[in-house]
């Protein structure tokens, strides 16, 4: 009899435990602001696919940006419409690029080119660090996108990111990582510094490790709640395979915030950026 008491006491906790983690967890619409379809993901993963990924994630948006873009246009042109699109050029033809676009005229070229398609919403995600950013390439890519409204998505160091704000302060630009690793006072000083920055939470582990969200995360989180933005950041097919994991790992955090500034970093921010709401 003992054993039948415990076994149902125990059974009553776990059901009221998994209770309270469903309730905890951000359940609303999510923005992902970070996605590639590159060519070795789109062979194993068919538009039918990523689709079914979408919906069961509760993904209602994402930014698109492929390795080439015909991945991006694959998804813009012939995606369900239940998820929305916003499509950016990537910098990358191949994987020969990732260390020398940002001396490469071609590239700047290829991007112009690209952008008459019409549909375009920003350029990136695009790789630099330090002073590669500072080069005649880049600053046209950088005055390119000021002068067609177009957002940027940049993985880069805080230098780099300085050094494209100097080519033109009017530049509105994600920060793919939010730097990764930078501390959340340099963080915050640069948020105050750049108006037109957001952060993009992919791989800042340090916001939700273990499922709970971190003290100072939620504090700049409350400071500052229009200025994050998550993503998943499929750069290799093994994202793909865990992208409920990753959908999961945000909503775990987000719940633990206060219901209007999840809402904002979840889906608003970004829906708002591109005039999705």
């Amino acid at each position: 009899m003992r054993i039948l008491i415990s076994l149902v006491l125990l059974l009553v906790c776990h059901t009221l435990h998994a209770q309270g983690t469903r309730d905890a967890f951000y359940s609303g619409p999510l923005f992902d602001a970070h996605l590639h379809y590159n060519d070795d993901a789109a062979a194993e993963y068919s538009l039918g696919r990523v689709a079914e990924l979408f919906s069961k994630s509760g993904v209602k948006a994402i930014l698109a940006n492929s390795r080439p873009n015909d991945g991006t246009r694959l998804l813009f042109e012939k995606g369900r419409a239940d998820t929305k699109v916003v499509p950016f050029i990537r910098v990358y033809r191949d994987r020969a690029d990732y260390g020398t676009w940002f001396n490469n005229p071609d590239i700047h070229a290829m991007i112009v080119e690209e952008h008459k398609r019409g549909y375009y919403k920003g350029v990136g995600e695009f790789h630099v660090f330090g002073k590669d950013a500072d080069t005649e390439v880049v600053k046209k890519i950088v005055n390119f996108a000021v002068e067609k409204n177009l957002v940027l998505l940049a993985h880069c160091d805080e230098q780099a990111l300085e050094l494209l704000f100097a080519h033109n302060p009017k530049a509105r630009i994600i920060w793919a990582h939010t730097g990764f690793t930078t501390p959340l006072d340099q963080v915050e000083a640069l948020l105050k510094k750049y108006p037109q920055m957001w952060g993009e939470l992919s791989y800042r582990w340090d916001v939700g490790e273990n499922g709970k969200l971190n003290g100072d995360w939620k504090a700049l989180f409350a400071r500052h709640p229009t200025r994050f933005v998550v993503g998943s950041d499929t750069w290799v097919t093994q994202r793909w395979q865990t992208y409920p994991d990753i959908v999961g790992y945000y909503r775990a955090w987000l719940g633990q915030l206060p219901k209007p500034v999840a809402e904002r970093i979840a889906w608003k921010n970004g829906a708002g950026l591109f005039g999705l709401e």
